[in-house]
């Protein structure tokens, strides 16, 4: 990797003299996300107490355009609120990075989740069984079907000060990052085996001086760093005054 980027909360400071690091669109992080996912938290409307979000742990697949893929049943009473209203949205988080969960990844779908046309049917059993080898035991149940999210619009936050609304259709087009399959592996490698040059990466790329610094996110065209800085002790005006 060449390059670094400290994150900063919006408007936690003046602007930074640091040069601009180039970085994934948000479309692509989405994508990547959700490509490296495996289980979200899905939101549909409550029959029982219309108005009101029903959450809902939901594995799921991803077809060729990002859209998730969901085996569910009709027992299950976020089958039955879809049934009565197809809106829903998908929140999907990136893996615990050690850190503060609230500066972690993550995105949200909206959309519209619908049973798959039978002639779709087989391609999505195909994928998700891919992902799910044990749901084989149930794939085949009478009150089991395949339901797909026609995303309409997507959220992405990645980090403090990090977030926008990505279009459906930048979605769509996006595809997941190529290191997507060895993010972690990176990851975990620098920061046990490499953290003294994570300190000189960061002084060097992003100008920040550190006791210690910490990969957090990485991609194709670089990565994001947490720094520990050291402590200071100031003394107001008003005390240094006094004798």
């Amino acid at each position: 990797m060449t390059s670094s980027s400290i994150r900063k909360h919006a408007g936690a400071g003046p602007a930074s003299d640091q040069p601009t690091v180039p970085e994934p669109a948000f479309a692509e992080r989405a994508r990547t996300l959700m490509y490296l996912g495996r289980i979200g938290s899905l939101s549909t409307l409550s029959r029982k107490q219309p108005g009101f979000p029903f959450g809902s742990v939901m594995p799921y697949g991803l077809d060729g355009h990002g859209r998730p893929i969901f085996l569910i049943s009709t027992m299950a009473m976020h089958t039955q609120n879809l049934q009565a209203d197809a809106g829903a949205s998908l929140l999907v988080t990136q893996d615990d990075t050690g850190g503060d969960p609230l500066g972690a990844s993550r995105v949200t779908l909206v959309g519209n989740v619908l049973p798959l046309p039978e002639s779709e049917v087989a391609e999505a059993r195909e994928l998700y069984l891919a992902r799910y080898a044990n749901s084989k035991y149930w794939v085949d149940f009478e009150d089991f079907s395949f339901y797909r999210m026609d995303v309409v619009d997507v959220y992405y936050v990645g980090g403090f000060g990090v977030m926008g609304w990505v279009s459906a259709s930048e979605y769509d087009r996006s595809q997941p990052d190529p290191l997507a399959h060895s993010m972690a592996e990176i990851i975990q490698h620098m920061n046990a085996d490499h953290k003294d040059a994570l300190v000189l990466l960061a002084k060097k790329f992003a100008r920040t001086e550190s006791q210690e610094a910490t990969i957090t996110a990485v991609d194709r065209l670089g990565f994001h760093v947490r720094v520990k800085t050291r402590m200071a002790r100031v003394m107001p005006a008003s005390r240094s005054c006094e004798k």
